[in-house]
């Protein structure tokens, strides 16, 4: 009870900006290593040859894929437990937590199975050329392989993340990732394992990260617990689940999709243009989870706060969260756009690959300006359990927008409509999401307790 109570107090009477920060660093630390190690087999990857660099883009797709189900379970139970324990109900918050995690488990064995029966046809939906197949099918194997280790781990690090325990989380995701890198170079670069090292590395590394988030729960780390006996017989609380998680599902989901697109067309020009995007995507990818990172710390805030009726607070913690976004993307793209050829000919130094790479880097840098409101919509309104609303959002930047943009442009413009496509979505997004967000805010700040009291005081007066 007194672990209770002091995490309650922690998430509610901590200033804003500190907690955010405490929350949000650990996360972002752990978005960042994460990348790091993808970005690690892109590295080590593309020096086997642009089919080889290209393959590591088109199973990005796949893990796209197995990591919708994973943020799903793990944003809609988290999100819900978070909740439960601003109105301290932490048995219910077991029930929710240990539902998600085997469920997790049972979706990704599910993409496992389908994955090997289907293999080849599966990585050349994902856009594979003839040439980038061979490669494309090792790598995928051993992705297919930890899809069910992968999936929990999203799920226990999101769990991990809403009850406010972010740096507990960011030990298991960081040492995965180091591990994946240390692998890459052993396996790769000492031992010539090549595009099989990678993945080697990629599934061990993966394994050993599920193994200790998982390792937190047993060992008294959280409120929550997860145990097989806590799982819902309720099939409402598991739909509520899904409900909760699906716009990740969805952003994710699309996200697959449209790296399945962007491939595609890219492949119409080529192994040095799929490779160009790719790394591309990569580059971009690791400079947007700064912001993300950042959006996840407030995302505990946010749900723990909204459920403790402290409205004012989710207002703070918003605008604390989207000006730090707003001041690190915004920084991070000023320098990349200082030497966008230079970035995309240190994972491949082919001018082909550098001629694609370096105009499609320069279009999505500029649009690091237009992410963190989109970001920060998006969580909160999935924190607070605006599902409707927060579906509709998650479904833009990489769905809505993005889909029909890559297919008109692509036919329009070529391969330059295929270089600037995502910009125009990240663009669209932003201004679909500003006015749901002013109007929400608003709403928020009429339903703070403190603006209610000062309200009613004002119409006795009058």
């Amino acid at each position: 009870m007194q672990q209770e109570n002091e995490q309650y107090k922690k998430m509610t009477e901590t200033p804003i900006s500190r907690l955010i920060i405490m929350l949000g660093i650990p996360t972002t630390i752990s978005m960042l290593v994460t990348n790091i190690y993808n970005m690690a087999d892109t590295y080590f990857v593309g020096r086997l040859g642009t089919s080889a660099s290209g393959a590591i883009g088109v199973v990005f797709g796949l893990m796209a894929i197995i990591q919708a189900f994973g943020f799903m379970f793990g944003h809609g139970a988290g999100s819900i437990i978070s909740r439960r324990l601003g109105a301290r109900d932490v048995e219910s918050a077991s029930r929710f937590a240990s539902t998600s995690f085997f469920a997790s488990l049972a979706a990704g064995g599910a993409i496992t199975l389908f994955g090997f029966l289907f293999l080849e046809p599966l990585v050349r939906l994902l856009g594979s050329t003839d040439t980038i197949l061979p490669y494309a099918k090792t790598y995928a194997g051993f992705i297919l392989a930890a899809a069910p280790f992968m999936a929990s781990s999203c799920v226990l690090n999101n769990i991990l993340r809403y009850e406010g325990r972010a740096a507990i989380a960011m030990v298991g995701l960081t040492t995965g990732s180091v591990l994946n890198i240390f692998g890459d170079w052993l396996l790769m670069e000492k031992m010539g394992f090549g595009v099989e090292g990678a993945g080697i590395a990629t599934a061990l590394s993966q394994t050993i990260s599920f193994f200790l988030l998982l390792f937190m729960f047993f060992g008294g780390k959280t409120q929550s617990r997860i145990s097989f006996r806590y799982v819902t017989k309720n099939i409402s609380e598991l739909a509520m689940i899904c409900k909760t998680g699906l716009p990740s599902l969805m952003r994710q989901g699309l996200s697959s999709i449209a790296t399945m697109l962007l491939n595609g067309q890219a492949g119409m020009y080529g192994d040095a243009a799929v490779a160009a995007m790719s790394i591309v995507n990569r580059i971009c990818f690791f400079l947007f989870s700064v912001g993300l990172g950042i959006g996840q710390g407030f995302q505990p805030v946010a749900a723990f706060n909204y459920g403790a009726k402290k409205y004012d607070r989710v207002r703070k913690g918003f605008f604390f969260t989207l000006c730090a976004g707003e001041v690190l993307l915004g920084g991070a793209a000023l320098i990349g756009l200082l030497a966008p050829a230079q970035l995309v000919a240190f994972f491949r130094n082919d001018p082909a690959v550098i001629e694609v790479g370096k105009v499609a880097l320069t279009a999505q840098l500029a649009a690091l300006f237009f992410q963190p409101l989109s970001i920060c919509a998006n969580m909160m309104f999935q924190s607070v359990g605006k599902n409707k609303i927060a579906t509709f959002l998650s479904m833009l930047r990489s769905g809505l927008y993005f889909i029909p943009i890559i297919v008109v442009f692509s036919q329009a413009f070529g391969l330059f409509g295929v270089e600037i496509a995502q910009t125009v979505a990240d663009v669209l997004a932003f201004f679909t999401a500003l006015p749901f967000t002013v109007s929400f805010l608003r709403k928020l700040a009429a339903s703070a307790p403190e603006n209610q009291k000062d309200a009613l005081a004002a119409a006795k007066k009058n």
